[in-house]
């Protein structure tokens, strides 16, 4: 580079040193901006990348040693619900579905076979993914951590498994909301006010 600017600046050419001087100018500053943006945009990443999560989420997450557990106590404490009623939402349909549906992506045919080889998470999984995610104020790196999953995966999963328990959920005649019949009614009012 000095040997091209002493060459230049010995013919006297002034004009083409000073239009090399602005390309290299140029040029590395939209460099140096690019870095910054760059950094930038790390400073503010509020997601875990896979080298920083548990390598399989099948093995050793610690909603894996929660699942194990069968505590109603930690069942109710993280996710709402005890464990006979968590089976219960499983046994009812969510896995059934949860199995038998292919997760939607835009890269993929939504009618295709389900790849649940592939997945993150089982069903239990899924379903615990989202009472945690309903039951929680927690943002969702803690929900990374627990699960061993990235954001995308996440995000992803949460939305499919809404799906699953909504239509789950809907199938089930024990979890239909109904109102008393008149005899019913009557009989609650008069509980109440004995109480009063």
């Amino acid at each position: 580079m000095e040997h091209l600017i002493e060459s230049v600046w010995a013919e006297g050419d002034f004009e083409d040193l000073l239009a090399y001087a602005l390309l290299v100018t140029i040029f590395t500053y939209g460099n140096l901006a690019h870095l910054l943006r760059a950094e930038g945009r790390r400073r503010h990443r509020l997601y875990l990348c896979r080298p920083e999560l548990i390598p399989n989420p099948h093995i050793g997450s610690p909603w894996q040693f929660l699942h194990q557990s069968q505590s109603d106590r930690a069942f109710i404490t993280t996710m709402g619900v005890d464990t006979t009623t968590f089976q219960v939402i499983l046994d009812v349909g969510f896995e059934y579905l949860w199995n038998s549906t292919a997760i939607p992506q835009t890269d993929t045919n939504t009618f295709g076979e389900p790849r649940l080889g592939a997945r993150s998470l089982d069903a239990a999984g899924g379903l615990g993914l989202y009472l945690h995610y309903l039951r929680s104020s927690m943002r969702e790196v803690g929900l990374q951590l627990i699960f061993a999953l990235i954001p995308s995966t996440v995000n992803r999963y949460l939305t499919f498994a809404c799906q699953i328990l909504l239509a789950t959920l809907r199938g089930y005649p024990a979890s239909r909301i109904t109102w008393m019949e008149d005899e019913e009614l009557n009989e609650m009012m008069r509980l109440v006010q004995v109480r009063a």
